[in-house]
């Protein structure tokens, strides 16, 4: 028995060794072949911190009054204001756990006429989870109201929730969906799971998506960023494969009624019928792209794993791109990328359980544009 015993503590050891081994590599920063920009030390603007000592910020909208309202994925809505005062309301039924919970905020075009304001929101349902977005009257005070459901029944889990929302050119509301760790569902026409969403500022179906329902396009893993160009085309960053084998990030072009590949399609891995990455991260280095925001034609993400701001400038021939970094590890993980004005803001996502917490965690960083302009 003694002997027994013996082994069975040498075993369990080892596992935990194993483990230990396993997590420092899932966490450990990757070395990136995109060449890694410094800021030059010759600007006189610099970043600066907007709010501090959050739980998880996940998004950033700005209201007409120049405050921002950020989203923490344990499910408050925060308001902050030009004097660094912060006012919190909890958004109703929200579930957070694992990568779900409070994510995507977006203002109504007309916001100043309707107060119009879009959450994404995981809840807990009979059956498990799900997402939904969710519409709600944001009124100075702080308060929500009128809650009104956008469109629900958005496959939840534990990971791969999607959680990006932006109103198109066109005025329409676009979701960023993920596969809910159900590969399959995103080759599922009649599923809403790993799809780009389309529908109108009710929810309905508008004229021209292919399918008769929301799905703009499919095929996603897990989608988590959406912008447009000058030309007014929809472009997308999307989660690859994880865990130990890690890679294969990617930013696509997205095209109505388009499939994206997934589960099959991976890096230059294209199947026939399917569309591959404008650029993707390889099977070595991990980006983990959480956000899009463009710029005209230059777009920037941020990358959790990744710990860097990227910067994506469209070449002539519209097919490719220059990929540049960042502030390589400075901050941590890195989520929002939004552009107000002649600024970046992003977001810390260091208190998710994946990465190192450093004083004052999360935080809301004001970047300016001439910071990472060539």
């Amino acid at each position: 028995m003694k002997k027994f015993l013996i082994v069975l503590l040498g075993v369990a050891i080892c596992l935990l060794a194993l483990g230990f081994i396993l997590y420092q590599y899932a966490f450990a920063p990757t070395e990136s072949p995109i060449p890694n920009t410094p800021v030059p030390t010759t600007q006189t603007a610099e970043i600066e911190v907007v709010a501090s000592d959050l739980e998880v910020p996940w998004d950033v909208a700005r209201l007409p009054d120049g405050d921002f309202l950020v989203t923490e994925r344990t499910g408050d809505l925060l308001r902050l204001t030009a004097s660094g005062d912060i006012s919190r309301v909890e958004v109703p039924q929200v579930a957070p756990r694992g990568e779900g919970g409070l994510m995507g905020v977006e203002l109504h075009p007309n916001f100043t006429e309707n107060n119009w304001l879009y959450l994404y929101r995981t809840i807990q349902t009979a059956d498990g989870r799900d997402n939904e977005v969710v519409r709600f009257v944001y009124k100075d005070d702080h308060t929500l109201s009128d809650e009104t459901i956008i469109i629900t029944n958005l496959q939840g889990a534990s990971y791969h929730d999607g959680g990006a929302l932006s109103f198109g050119p066109d005025g329409l509301l676009y979701i960023a969906t993920g596969d809910a760790g159900v590969p399959e569902l995103a080759q599922d026409v009649d599923s809403l799971a790993g799809k780009i969403l389309r529908v109108t500022d009710t929810g309905d179906i508008p004229e021209g998506n292919l399918y008769g329902n929301a799905v703009y396009s499919l095929g996603h893993r897990n989608p988590q960023g959406l912008a447009w160009d000058t030309e007014g085309q929809l472009w997308s960053t999307e989660h690859g494969r994880s865990g130990v084998q890690s890679g294969f990030d990617e930013l696509n072009k997205i095209e109505i009624g388009a499939n994206y590949g997934w589960p099959e399609s991976q890096g230059d891995t294209v199947l026939p019928g399917t569309i591959g990455p404008v650029a993707h991260s390889g099977a070595d280095d991990t980006w983990a792209p959480a956000s899009l925001a463009a710029d005209g034609d230059t777009m920037y993400f941020a990358g959790l794993r990744g710990q860097r701001l990227y910067k994506a400038t469209i070449n002539e021939d519209r097919e490719s791109v220059q990929l540049e970094a960042f502030f390589t590890e400075a901050y941590g993980r890195l989520r929002a990328a939004r552009i107000f004005d002649d600024a970046l803001y992003t977001t810390t996502s260091n208190r998710d359980n994946r990465g190192r917490v450093s004083d004052s965690d999360d935080k809301v960083f004001e970047i300016p544009l001439e910071l990472v302009e060539n």
